[in-house]
């Protein structure tokens, strides 16, 4: 029987969000109901909020769910009703990536995780007669509740809090996956990341599980610095006012023959030849940020022919049914300690907790539904 819930809605963009009812339909083959007790808030979040990216509106966003399985549809069979999860990206499961094992380079990801309807057309929400798009990232999870899929459910053991749960299905996913698989981090690596936000950070923890000898996190708030040293690195660069060649020289005055591994988070065109300029010889660096429609990076070539190496990545090389299990046992093992960026907000909250994130007053906001 379709249950109604209360959802944060996109009606236009850069609009504040507005919680009111939708209508879900039941869990179908393969889908299964999920009511949410945290979503984590994500910078793709709020940049589809705030930029066109092809998603249509009215629109439910959040894809850091977690919370406890209501039902399943046929065919869903690694996890039942009572079962505690987390949600992560959708993925068909059919195409010649995700049969080999790498779904977030889904052929589909873009219809699956943006599109706004079912896989089979149908929009996943409605008020009354009115459709309100949703199913973001296979999940929609701004809301009490959730319909999501057996392939982006990941089952939860009991002892991790649903609020620290909730942002391994992307964030910390992403960052720490982009450490871990793309990059290779090792314990002789030098190490920095370019934006010290919840990816960032979950990059920079991967390092310090790792034992890399120096770690450098850039920022241009204080109070992200002073976190990222409180959670394991050795330098910090205020990178305020910083052209792309004095955040060169600000990495190699720490380091002198450059940086092994760089995450940058930012996707500033000066920010990326800075660290690019910055890294070592055979050096490798990440870029991870999604940005907005028309953005450019310019870099000189020659920088590249010591070797160096820049890469793109999509949730850490990651797949999810793996990774998330993998990723939170080293976090109950005290190795991956993502509660310092952690901050909760009644789903009520959830504009003031966009906003506080936006200005930097809050790395990684976690709403509460429950």
């Amino acid at each position: 029987m379709p249950i109604t819930t209360t959802a944060a809605i996109l009606r236009s963009r850069g609009a504040p969000f507005s919680l009111e009812p939708v209508t879900l339909a039941d869990p179908g083959p393969g889908q299964l109901l999920v009511r949410l007790a945290a979503c984590g808030i994500c910078a793709t979040d709020v940049g589809v909020q705030r930029h066109e990216q092809g998603t249509p509106l009215p629109h439910v966003l959040g894809h850091e769910g977690a919370g406890t399985v209501v039902a399943v549809g046929p065919g869903v069979d690694h996890v039942a009703a009572g079962d505690r999860v987390v949600l992560s990206y959708a993925s068909c499961g059919h195409c010649p990536n995700c049969a080999s094992h790498h779904p977030q380079y889904c052929a589909n990801f873009m219809a699956l995780n943006y599109g706004g309807v079912l896989p089979d057309g149908a929009v996943p929400m409605h008020q009354g007669d009115a459709p309100v798009y949703g199913g973001f990232f296979g999940q929609s999870s701004f809301a009490g509740h959730a319909l999501a899929y057996a392939r982006n459910t990941v089952k939860l053991a009991d002892d991790v809090p649903f609020n620290l749960a909730a942002p391994f299905g992307c964030g910390l996913q992403t960052g720490a996956g982009t450490a871990y698989n793309t990059l290779d981090v090792q314990a002789g690596h030098s190490f920095a990341v370019i934006g010290a936000g919840s990816v960032g950070l979950a990059a920079m923890l991967a390092a310090v599980d790792r034992g890399c000898h120096s770690i450098i996190a850039v920022d241009r708030v204080a109070e992200r610095l002073d976190l990222a040293r409180r959670m394991g690195a050795t330098h910090g660069i205020n990178a305020t006012g910083m052209a792309a060649a004095d955040l060169a020289l600000a990495l190699r005055a720490i380091l002198p023959t450059g940086i092994d591994r760089i995450v940058d988070t930012t996707g500033v065109s000066a920010v990326v030849r800075g660290g690019l300029e910055g890294l070592a010889s055979r050096g490798q660096m990440a870029l991870l940020a999604v940005t907005a429609p028309g953005t450019e990076i310019t870099i000189n070539p020659n920088t590249l022919l010591g070797g160096r190496r820049l890469v793109g990545a999509v949730e850490g090389d990651a797949d999810p049914q793996a990774f998330i299990p993998w990723l939170i046992d080293r976090h109950r093992a005290g190795r991956f300690n993502h509660a310092p960026m952690v901050q909760t907000y009644d789903f009520a909250r959830i504009n003031e907790a966009v906003a506080d994130m936006a200005a930097g007053r809050a790395v990684k906001p976690v709403l509460l539904m429950e």
